[in-house]
């Protein structure tokens, strides 16, 4: 099982970074070890002085496929959840400053937090869809599905040029603007429209 998560994949989080906007999905991958475990805390790694959360909606893959068409992109999920990018911003800047991949600041242990999942049946489209997470009851980001600029289904073609999708992959679909630092005793709450799919504490 993979974790393959997309960067610059909204407009205004792209400019917040001052990033390029990018002619392609910039895609990275999380070992499972980055996953963390239900119920428990999100530690503040020590190597880092300025991890930001980074509220992003999620696809499970539920088949096997590679080269995918995106005409028949739809029946690879059946689940859409929330989760978060945990991104440790000093050393990701420093690492790309220097020209060197960002895994030792994203793909730590806990920095993926995987929500509740929800039958995309649920929704009549799966790209108007809106999400929020809440740092100690306020609202810090707020996104639509429509707002990206490679949708679902456009994603999953695109990256499984590159990698086979397996049963259980994760594909984090890219965060909206409005991240930032997260601090000791924070308490993090994802929503899909008004349901909760995820409450963390921070440590």
């Amino acid at each position: 099982m993979k974790l393959i998560c997309i960067g610059r994949n909204y407009t205004e989080h792209i400019k917040e970074l001052e990033n390029e906007k990018p002619t392609d999905p910039v895609v990275f991958l999380k070992p499972d070890t980055s996953i963390l475990l239900k119920k428990q805390p999100f530690f503040i790694p020590d190597f880092s002085n300025d991890v930001h959360y980074e509220v992003e909606v999620l696809i499970k893959i539920n088949r096997v496929g590679k080269h995918i068409d995106r005409k028949f992109a739809h029946k690879y999920y059946k689940e859409i959840g929330l989760g978060i990018d945990f991104t440790a911003r000093d050393l990701q800047s420093e690492l790309k400053t220097k020209g060197l991949p960002w895994e030792k600041a994203k793909a730590f242990d806990g920095a993926a937090v995987v929500g509740k999942w929800l039958a995309v049946s649920e929704f009549e489209d799966v790209n108007n869809i809106n999400f929020s997470l809440l740092q100690n009851e306020n609202t810090v980001q707020s996104g639509n599905t429509g707002l990206m600029l490679w949708k679902m289904d456009e994603l999953i073609e695109y990256v499984s040029k590159y990698f086979t999708l397996k049963i259980g992959d994760i594909i984090f679909t890219g965060t909206p603007a409005g991240v930032g630092k997260v601090f000791a005793n924070d308490k993090l709450k994802g929503f899909i429209e008004d349901k909760e799919m995820f409450s963390i504490i921070v440590k």
